[in-house]
């Protein structure tokens, strides 16, 4: 991720523009992209300075490119990469020991005379002696310990120039996120995956419904008052790939700029940033894909939904796998317990006893009832697959429960 020296964010009429490389203005960025990773993959064992040398002399004669820019780009490929490290100290100790023994010795010059009697090339001769390494392997681990002179040991890199600079777009992105008080995202599709993501990072937030199948979530920025900023920042910019990887959404952010002022950051999934994270499934199991399909759009008056209803408690979220509505009005959610532990199963009844006033049906594995276990109204047993029989005898006895 990028840090605030490679920020770049303009500020314009009350709006947030992080920079964004486009396709047909930046279109020969592509070649230096390819060019950038070609220097680091045949960079193994060179030095992190070189490296951020070679991309920065990249870009010199390039007019629409600031350093800020260049630098970012070396970061990202940075972040891709493994550098040797000194984790034991071994070259602040080995710094000494060659300090010591050349000090008595300066000034060293090229070459000796009567005024100068000690050369370069042979006082390092004798402390390598001494070491009982090349000076050559003296000097590679010298400044082992100096982020500048660590040598490039592997390269994971990007799959081509293009995802490389998608992967800048995102993480400018990403940098402007982290002076944002508070964010908003109204998702009309994709809004379980949308919490998930968003749980799974731990961002406070809360949750309202505004229309049939459209719900609002409240996020508290990275700048909002907060201990822990920056941990909470980089939690936010982790929860970005995954949001741009959604359909039917769209987000607004209200950004503190350098000057102490506010800027709003819109952004939708029509901006068309390319995320690392693929596209969720539709599906979070094979049996969810099985029962959709021999269900059907609709039967006997009941049209099935998939994820279109959000139920929240306060922190508590709870988005069925599917919604059944009927011609007549009523609305009967249901939930598809597939994989399974004890606890989760526990987690899950409390979940569910937060809504008692909601038709709720869960389908539930039979090897995951004790044996004698009676699984009481509303729970619908499975093997392997779910039946549409049993389901939909369990929403008319809802649908009948409910009549006048």
């Amino acid at each position: 991720m990028l840090t605030s020296e490679h920020v770049i964010v303009e500020y314009k009429d009350g709006r947030a523009r992080p920079d964004r490389l486009q396709r047909k203005r930046h279109a020969h960025y592509a070649a230096c992209a390819e060019q950038m990773l070609a220097i680091y993959r045949t960079g193994i064992g060179r030095q992190r300075r070189a490296l951020h040398r070679d991309v920065e002399t990249l870009f010199a004669k390039e007019p629409d490119c600031p350093l800020r820019r260049t630098r970012a780009f070396a970061k990202l490929l940075d972040d891709a990469s493994t550098y040797q490290t000194d984790p034991k100290g071994e070259a602040s100790r080995l710094r000494l020991r060659v300090f010591e023994a050349a000090a008595p010795l300066h000034p060293l010059v090229r070459r000796k005379d009567r005024l100068f009697e000690h050369a370069e090339a042979e006082t390092k001769a004798a402390i390598a002696a001494d070491v009982g390494l090349e000076w050559d392997e003296i000097d590679a681990r010298l400044y082992a310990d100096v982020m500048a002179f660590q040598q490039l040991e592997s390269f994971e890199g990007y799959p081509d120039g293009v995802a490389l600079l998608s992967r800048y777009n995102v993480a400018q992105l990403q940098a402007c996120l982290y002076a944002a008080e508070r964010v908003t995202v109204r998702a009309t599709q994709d809004f379980k995956t949308i919490l998930r993501y968003a749980k799974l990072a731990r961002l406070l937030h809360e949750v309202r419904r505004v229309g049939p199948s459209e719900y609002v979530i409240e996020f508290s920025g990275p700048a909002s008052v907060l201990r822990g900023t920056r941990r909470y920042g980089v939690a936010f910019a982790r929860f970005l790939p995954a949001l741009l990887a959604c359909k039917g959404w769209r987000m607004t952010a209200v950004v503190r700029t350098r000057w102490r002022a506010r800027a709003v950051l819109d952004l939708s999934d029509q901006d068309r940033y390319t995320s690392a994270l693929p596209p969720p499934e539709e599906f979070d199991s094979g049996v969810e894909e099985r029962f959709a399909r021999k269900f059907g759009q609709q039967r006997e008056g009941w049209r099935l939904e998939r994820e279109s209803e959000v139920l929240a408690d306060g922190q508590t979220i709870f988005v069925p796998d599917f919604v059944f509505r009927h011609d007549d009005g009523t609305t009967v959610l249901f939930e598809i317990v597939g994989f399974w532990t004890p606890e989760y199963l526990a987690k899950k009844r409390e979940t569910l006893r937060r809504f008692p006033g909601q038709g709720i049906l869960v389908a539930v594995p039979e090897r995951s009832l004790r044996e004698g276990a009676e699984p009481g109204a509303g729970v619908i047993v499975y093997k392997t697959a779910i039946k549409v029989e049993p389901v939909l005898s369990a929403l008319e006895a809802v649908r009948g429960s409910r009549s006048p």
